[in-house]
């Protein structure tokens, strides 16, 4: 699989024959509408702010990627990650509802574990609803494992998250 390692303009290539035709690249200000419009869609009442948007693609240790569909232009997933210096946290990974089931979202989390690879990171973490059933499925074929439960972790619908990890 190919995914960005610095070029912004490198290509994503859908795993397991799926048949994703986007970009995968790193995320700028400029996408800032996209991406909120992206992440209300997704999330509802639990979307993070534009605020917190911009913070987050802006950050130190913190590296954002989406993935922009080859025909149309738009910003179709988008992922991110936070390196502490010791491993990697995965922050977020989102796919607009009719790019899901085409490798679109595998493609974003490979290029959030290439990148962990990249900056040395040991162990690469998350946290996912539990009953996210599609993700923890993403999740678990990338080889993350569960190890534990936060009660309540997602607000305002007051629902468990699954801890999960794996080496980077």
């Amino acid at each position: 699989m190919t995914t960005p390692s610095g070029d912004d303009s490198a290509p994503g290539t859908a795993p397991d024959g799926l048949t994703a035709d986007v970009l995968i690249r790193p995320l700028v200000e400029a996408d800032l509408d996209a991406l909120e419009d992206l992440e209300e869609a997704l999330f509802g009442a639990g979307a993070w702010s534009r605020a917190s948007l911009a913070e987050e693609i802006a950050g130190p240790g913190r590296w954002y990627v989406g993935a922009q569909d080859r025909a149309s232009g738009e910003l179709v997933g988008y992922a991110g990650l936070w390196f502490d210096g010791y491993d990697g946290q995965v922050m977020t990974v989102g796919t607009r509802p009719d790019a899901q089931g085409h490798g679109v979202g595998r493609m974003l989390l490979d290029a959030l574990l290439d990148h962990a690879r990249e900056l040395g990171a040991g162990d690469v973490l998350l946290e996912v609803r539990v009953d996210n059933e599609p993700a923890l499925r993403l999740y678990e074929r990338a080889g993350f494992e569960r190890f534990g439960r936060r009660k309540g972790y997602y607000q305002p619908e007051n629902v468990d998250a699954w801890t999960m990890r794996r080496k980077a």
